[in-house]
């Protein structure tokens, strides 16, 4: 801590921050200190940029004045520091709640330069320039401190017009110091945010370390070369060997995935076919019921083609059954009728132990024909039965 000048107080921090009153004549004095920024169409400043220039004083305030929305003719100066390093949604919350500390409060956040970070914390994935530019393009911020101190001096506190500073309230030992922000917090000017968990610079550079291969085979996916990635010869070709395997495993996938679709859709058909079948079936034996049931309106003609012949039932049906039946009858009749002309005209064979055979065994055995009907059976038709007596006649005359 250095020596004490008469403009400090005890603590370190200067007595225009401190809590004895200003004189009148200081009180005058408008105050000219930047407000907060209203609109976000454009970054927020540097500090270099648009310095505190206010002549006014800036007396001291207590946690609960600065929380009422006093003083009223300026904002309440918050002071956020910190190294930054691949920004995320843990950094943006913390700088949100600086933000909204007071009613009325003007957020500066100081970052680290490289020689300080590399110094003291260890080495950076981003330079500062990014790491100055990631924080000027977060919308709580309202200026932006470049090459921040590590140690929060008086002198800085004066020069930036400070009323407080945020930062989580862990105690945070470095630069032999067992809490860097403790002259602070001795001064009451400290006002303590929360850590978000589960999120931090340290956590997404180990998930990098750890998935090491996963990373470098990204990238080489996006046209980065070995040499940019420090990768060897063997490691690339293994890496896109790895990729190849990755892509056909990828296309077997959505094969796959395809073929499930397919079937899954063939099976839907199929039951939406068997149900239509089903429908129909259904209808089909419904309207059969209807007509040829029991209580049916064509029952009467059916039961009558049971009973009756063909001509019969022809002359009945033409009373009343449709065409089609008509002309089915009277093809069936027609077959009927053919089939016994064909019996008419080539009878069966008469058995070889018949009488005609046996009454004359002494002469020779007349030739028998195919057309002599079988004398046991009747005939089938008037003219099969006159063929049969002729035939009959024919015979006797020869044994005479």
């Amino acid at each position: 801590m250095p020596v004490l000048t008469d403009a400090e107080s005890e603590t370190g921090i200067p007595k225009s921050l401190s809590n004895e009153p200003p004189s009148e004549t200081m009180e005058e004095i408008e105050h000219t200190c930047p407000q907060p920024r209203l609109t976000l169409t454009a970054p927020a400043p540097f500090a270099d940029e648009t310095s505190c220039q206010c002549q006014a004083p800036h007396e001291r305030l207590t946690i609960a004045q600065a929380r009422l929305g006093t003083p009223v003719d300026r904002p309440v100066r918050v002071y956020a520091d910190g190294i930054f390093d691949l920004f995320h949604s843990g950094h943006a919350r913390a700088l949100m709640q600086a933000k909204t500390l007071f009613p009325n409060s003007y957020l500066l956040v100081g970052v680290c330069s490289d020689d300080l970070t590399h110094k003291f914390k260890g080495f950076t994935v981003m330079n500062e320039e990014e790491r100055y530019e990631a924080l000027r393009h977060c919308r709580y911020v309202d200026e932006v401190i470049r090459d921040a101190p590590w140690t929060l001096t008086p002198e800085f506190l004066e020069k930036h017009k400070i009323d407080f500073v945020a930062h989580d309230d862990i105690p945070y030992s470095s630069a032999g110091s067992d809490d860097v922000y403790k002259h602070i917090k001795e001064a009451g000017m400290f006002v303590p945010t929360q850590r978000t968990e589960g999120i931090s610079t340290s956590d997404i550079i180990t998930r990098i370390v750890r998935d090491y291969d996963v990373y470098a085979r990204r990238n080489l996916q996006r046209g980065y070369t070995a040499k940019e990635l420090n990768v060897s010869f063997i490691n690339e070709k293994k890496y896109r060997f790895q990729n190849q395997v990755d892509k056909m495993k990828e296309k077997v996938k959505n094969v796959e995935e395809r073929s499930k679709e397919f079937v899954n859709r063939v099976e839907e058909k199929s039951h939406d076919l068997i149900q239509k079948w089903e429908e129909k079936s259904r209808e089909f034996i419904g309207n059969f019921l209807e007509l040829f049931g029991p209580d049916g309106a064509w029952a009467p003609c059916l039961h009558a083609r049971l009973q009756l012949s063909a001509s019969q039932f022809l002359s009945l049906c033409n009373q009343g059954c449709p065409v089609w039946c008509r002309r089915l009858l009277q093809k069936q009749m027609f077959q009927e009728r053919s089939s016994r002309m064909l019996q008419a005209l080539s009878p069966k064979q008469s058995p070889m132990n018949s009488p005609t055979r046996s009454r004359s065994p002494s002469r020779s055995p007349s030739p028998t024909f195919s057309w002599l009907p079988n004398k046991t059976s009747p005939p089938s038709s008037p003219k099969a039965a006159s063929a049969s007596i002729s035939s009959m006649s024919e015979g006797d005359e020869d044994e005479k």
